[in-house]
């Protein structure tokens, strides 16, 4: 009996919130959203991420990297031995030479010689056709012998009226005395033009004016030859020269006795030598200065061989240089001290070389920045360890 009131009780109690719930307001349905996809949310998220390491990137970069020391090469000055050297480009040449020319105008019809022949002062190098000349010599010849005959019939006229005396006449013997030196007149004239006439045949053979070699030939058998046009060119091979051209720059530098060094094309080794000869004129063409040097040692090289020269224009001792790359402007250096770079004026001589003396600006144990590329005046600096 019991259970039954309880069951009673208890579906009583079911339909009591069975009711409740009839009698309670009703709620609005709300409607499901779709979940955000999970890929663009982690695009999002990456995105984020990324702009937030570039602006800490950049807060430190603006924070440190401007501050941070420039590192940079140096070196320390020191005194030391320096030599100064010029060096040029020169080619060998032979200190006698000479260009040889025909003095008459013709048809060359002989060459006697050719190229790297010797021959000797006076000998025969070319015959010019003289056939003309010839002609002109042999009718000079008959001029002369017909003014010897009449200057033998004259003298023997005069001798006559002399032997006569006082049976001759005065105005004849007068008349026979200016016949005679009339005649001996013309036989002086006519044995100069017969000499004139022998020398200018004697031009049509060319005949070498000092004792060389040949080293060019510039003409043929059969050409026509006259004395603008050179047929060849002689040269004493037993002195060879250097002959270069220096810049009107350094013209000042350069003087007589110089030592130099010098190295032939096709040579490994060098040869000593010394500047024999400094033009005082500049080239207003070129710019250059004309020099010739001399080598210590007889050479046998051919003529127009290029030497490379180095001319010893000062040796010093003890000097302070610095790296031409130092240079700023050509006329001031970096100096590191305490961690700054300082810009110092320096003068230097000026020279075509990578280092460059300097005679004032530079002390002993400065330290000096190699290569001061994009530095400013005031930059820390941190010195890069060799």
């Amino acid at each position: 009996m019991a259970a039954v009131e309880q069951k009673k009780i208890e579906g009583g109690d079911t339909l009591a919130r069975q009711e409740d719930t009839a009698n309670a307001p009703l709620v609005p349905a709300l409607r499901p959203t779709a979940p955000a996809p999970v890929a663009k949310r982690r695009l999002k998220l990456w995105g984020a991420a990324g702009l937030l390491g570039l602006v800490v990137a950049a807060v430190a970069y603006a924070q440190f990297g401007v501050t941070r020391p420039l590192p940079v090469a140096v070196e320390i000055a020191a005194p030391a031995p320096v030599t100064r050297v010029l060096a040029v480009n020169g080619r060998i040449a032979a200190v006698h030479a000479v260009d040889v020319t025909s003095v008459v105008t013709g048809s060359l019809v002989t060459l006697s010689v050719a190229e790297g022949d010797v021959v000797e002062a006076g000998q025969t190098l070319a015959q010019v056709d003289a056939a003309a000349q010839t002609a002109l010599v042999r009718q000079a010849v008959a001029g002369l012998d017909a003014a010897l005959v009449a200057q033998e019939d004259a003298s023997q006229t005069y001798d006559r009226a002399v032997s006569l005396g006082a049976n001759v006449a005065r105005t004849e013997l007068e008349a026979n005395a200016r016949a005679l030196e009339s005649a001996t007149q013309e036989v002086a004239r006519l044995s100069a033009a017969l000499e004139q006439a022998q020398i200018v045949l004697g031009q049509y053979t060319i005949r070498a004016p000092v004792a060389g070699t040949v080293l060019e030939l510039d003409t043929e058998a059969g050409q026509i030859v006259s004395p603008s046009a050179r047929l060849m060119t002689l040269a004493d091979l037993s002195e060879l020269v250097v002959e270069a051209d220096v810049d009107e720059a350094y013209a000042t530098q350069v003087t007589v006795d110089q030592p130099a060094i010098l190295q032939l094309a096709g040579e490994s080794g060098t040869r000593a030598g010394h500047v024999t000869f400094v033009s005082n004129r500049v080239n207003e063409a070129t710019g250059g200065l004309a020099i010739k040097i001399s080598l210590d040692d007889p050479v046998s090289a051919p003529v127009g061989l290029t030497v490379a020269t180095n001319i010893l224009v000062d040796e010093r001792d003890a000097a302070l240089t610095v790296p031409r790359t130092a240079l700023q402007d050509g006329a001031a250096i970096f100096v590191v001290a305490d961690g700054v770079a300082t810009l110092r004026p320096v003068t230097v001589v000026d020279w075509p070389a990578a280092r460059l003396i300097a005679t004032s600006g530079l002390s002993d144990g400065d330290v000096v920045i190699v290569d001061a590329t994009g530095i400013t005046d005031g930059q820390t600096v941190a010195v890069e360890q060799p």
